[in-house]
């Protein structure tokens, strides 16, 4: 006596029923959701909204109301706060040190942190894992730690208080990510590709060139991102490292603080000014980004 199970039946049931990652996929995509980021997104950009204000309205208006005040009375916006800053000799040499600062430290964790991330991927040589392991122990490092002991070494060796400096702890602090961040994705490239170029007579130089860079162009975009918004935006390490001719944008605005106090339209200008630039880089690789972030969902 043979026995036949139907399972016909019960396929169209299973089939009805959706899933727990549809469900919440289909809740994620619902209008409602949508409403409520868009709040959160704009109680999110509040205080962005406000600092803005404030650096458009005179002191007299901001002594007297609050910066929503604007709405009711157009006519108080003005750019007068932004003409009296890039005027401040102070304000436009601490942003010509930011530049300086920033710029050289980001190419040099880029170039230096794309080789070495090359090399730990796909070249072989003695020690390999164990330099590896010391990079991912220097993740945890604090920055607070190295403060004295690296002020000390600077004074001998007489780069104490000077841009280089500056540009020298930021690229020492920020290898360590650079190296992991790029090493990672780097041995996501297919080695065939590698191994074709090799057949075909090209060198190491040669192959990181045209055929690691390019592939590795999102994962780059992202860590520059990252290093040039750190350094444009530190504050601790050019306090101590700079002196009154080399100090960045960030430590101008403090010292400000100091002099004017409750200056808040000369405060308000200068913050906002200090975040046009990071801004703009933002944007301008946002798509980069983007793509880093989803390269490891992707075959």
């Amino acid at each position: 006596m043979t026995t036949t199970v139907r399972t016909g039946d019960r396929a169209p049931a299973d089939r009805s029923r959706p899933s727990t990652g549809a469900r919440v996929a289909g809740f994620l995509s619902s209008g409602l959701v949508h409403v409520v980021l868009v709040v959160v997104a704009l109680f999110w950009l509040v205080p962005s909204l406000g600092l803005l204000l404030l650096s458009l309205r005179g002191s007299g208006d901001n002594a007297a109301s609050g910066w929503w005040m604007v709405f009711a009375r157009p006519a108080q916006l003005t750019l007068e706060n932004y003409r009296d800053l890039l005027a401040n000799p102070t304000i436009t040499g601490s942003l010509w040190n930011t530049i300086v600062i920033a710029v050289p430290a980001t190419v040099a964790v880029v170039l230096i942190g794309s080789m070495a991330g090359y090399a730990f991927a796909w070249l072989t040589f003695p020690g390999r894992d164990w330099l590896l392991v010391a990079v991912i122990v220097l993740l945890a490092v604090p920055i607070q730690v190295a403060l004295i002991p690296l002020a000390r070494l600077f004074g001998q060796l007489g780069i104490f208080g000077t841009v280089f400096g500056v540009v020298l702890f930021h690229t020492g602090f920020g290898l360590p990510f650079a190296i992991f961040l790029l090493r990672n994705f780097f041995t996501q490239i297919p080695g065939e590709l590698l191994e074709a170029a090799r057949i075909d007579g090209a060198g190491e130089l040669r192959i990181f060139l045209t055929v690691i860079l390019p592939l590795g162009g999102p994962a780059i975009a992202s860590l520059a991102i990252f290093q040039f918004l750190w350094t444009w935006n530190d504050m601790l390490v050019a306090l101590i490292f700079t002196d009154s001719q080399s100090q960045p944008l960030t430590v101008a605005i403090q010292s400000q603080l100091r002099q004017f106090g409750a200056n808040i339209d000369v405060l308000s200008s200068g913050a906002f000014f200090s975040m046009i630039v990071p801004l703009i880089v933002f944007f301008a690789f946002q798509r980069y980004f983007v793509q880093a972030l989803l390269a490891g969902s992707q075959k």
